[in-house]
């Protein structure tokens, strides 16, 4: 799937949607709202792309939205993977959940919405970090 004007690419946990953008990604946002959390397990660091720039290929169908008043969240239906949100006031443009993306993305968080909504465990103390290798 990837073309030579591709900006970005991603897929769900197992592989079976994967998506290309063409155009441009907005910095990541973490929206800390009730639904995002619910939705994610966390809050959701989030993208947005035009929908005309958004190529999701899905070969059985997998990616699957859930609809809520003004809203709705496309997840994968075999790995459960949190991919897209949309919203009814804006049909235009797809968020992205910046976790899907390959890396390097080349994005960088800039804002935190729905503040008020956080979790009690949001705030981050400094705490020790664990690298991979």
């Amino acid at each position: 799937m990837t073309t030579h004007d591709e900006r970005a690419r991603g897929r769900c946990l197992c592989g079976a949607v994967t998506y290309g953008v063409r155009g441009e990604l907005r910095p990541v946002v973490n929206c800390h709202c009730a639904r995002c959390r619910r939705f994610t397990g966390h809050h959701m660091a989030a993208t947005a792309a035009a929908v005309a720039d958004i190529e999701v290929v899905d070969a059985d169908g997998d990616l699957t939205w859930f609809a809520v008043p003004g809203a709705a969240y496309g997840f994968c239906r075999a790995c459960g993977s949190s991919l897209f949100w949309r919203s009814e006031e804006a049909p235009e443009q797809w968020s992205v959940c910046a976790g899907t993306l390959e890396p390097p993305t080349h994005l960088s968080t800039v804002e935190a919405w729905w503040v008020s909504e956080a979790s009690d465990y949001a705030e981050r103390p400094d705490l020790p970090e664990r690298a991979t290798e």
